[in-house]
């Protein structure tokens, strides 16, 4: 079966980016694992309009705004390879199933490796969080953490006390210096340069962390910047190169959101160091566009 443009991903992009195809008629299938980044989240907060919803049902509404699109086909399933040849794109899903079209739009994320400290994994999303302004208000004038895991870890620990006394753990990995530790103070955010070794409390809530020479401090929330890889080997199968960010790598893009390699775009988390519901969504609508000028004007691929 041959499509205009394929974009594998339903999450926040590739329904952004679906969108825009599917608005300018074009015949698009959307690929989808049903496996996304956010699914650990109890809510999504601070994407306009949506604030307070469960990304589940964002995506569930999302897919059926997407669906009363005559030329949107949708198929459930891992596409496990992607190949281009001559000048279209082949994908493969984990059944067999194959499909090919004459783009190509990754919106397919990335996994996140958190730091190996017991009963961290079973709070993430709940009460092991990743960003402030996503959930930071959700947990205002608790007690609340920032674990040191690379070299922006300080930076955030400044900025946690405006949603509640804060306690920056360096982990011994990224201490602060001397500047910094005047600007921590400042702010009155404490410093641990004991690690924390376990998480203690009914997961997923928290209630407080044991660290390294055996104290035990209280704590509701912490905010973890975990490391990041590509969710899916497809990027690397078709060729498209990648830069080095702080947490992991993301796809090189140019300004149209197209990848190095021809005719292939891609959009959210796996594109950008910065991760958040709405520049995955505004991510996703540049790509689509960009997308659909290619398929429009018949750029080269």
């Amino acid at each position: 079966m041959h499509y205009e443009a394929i974009v594998i991903g339903g999450n926040f992009a590739g329904l952004s980016a679906a969108m825009q195809l599917a608005r300018a008629r074009r015949s698009i299938l959307l690929i989808d694992a049903g496996r996304p980044r956010n699914r650990f989240a109890e809510a999504s907060h601070g994407f306009l309009g949506q604030d307070g919803m469960t990304p589940a049902a964002i995506m569930l509404e999302g897919k059926r705004q997407l669906s009363a699109y005559p030329t949107v086909s949708f198929a459930e399933g891992e596409a496990i390879t992607a190949e281009k040849t001559g000048g279209k794109f082949n994908v493969v899903l984990a059944d067999g199933r194959q499909f090919s079209a004459d783009r190509l739009l990754l919106a397919t994320g990335v996994r996140d490796t958190l730091p190996d400290i017991p009963g961290l994994a079973a709070r993430w999303g709940r009460s092991a969080l990743h960003c402030p302004y996503c959930h930071g208000y959700e947990v205002r004038d608790r007690a609340l953490g920032v674990l040191g895991s690379h070299p922006f870890s300080i930076h955030a620990a400044l900025l946690i006390p405006d949603w509640g006394p804060a306690t920056y753990f360096s982990q011994g990995l990224v201490e602060p210096d001397q500047e910094q530790l005047a600007q921590l103070a400042a702010r009155q955010v404490r410093v641990e340069s004991s690690p924390i070794v376990e998480f203690l409390g009914t997961a997923p809530d928290l209630e407080a962390v044991r660290l390294q020479d055996g104290r035990v401090v209280p704590l509701s929330a912490i905010f973890v910047a975990p490391k990041v890889s590509m969710a899916t080997p497809l990027a690397e199968q078709l060729g498209c190169e990648f830069d080095d960010a702080p947490l992991g790598p993301v796809i090189r893009l140019d300004e149209r959101k197209e990848t190095t390699v021809k005719g292939v775009y891609a959009a959210g988390d796996a594109t950008n160091p910065m991760h958040n519901a709405t520049l995955a969504s505004a991510s996703g609508v540049l790509a689509g566009v960009h997308c659909h000028h290619s398929l429009a004007l018949g750029m080269a691929h």
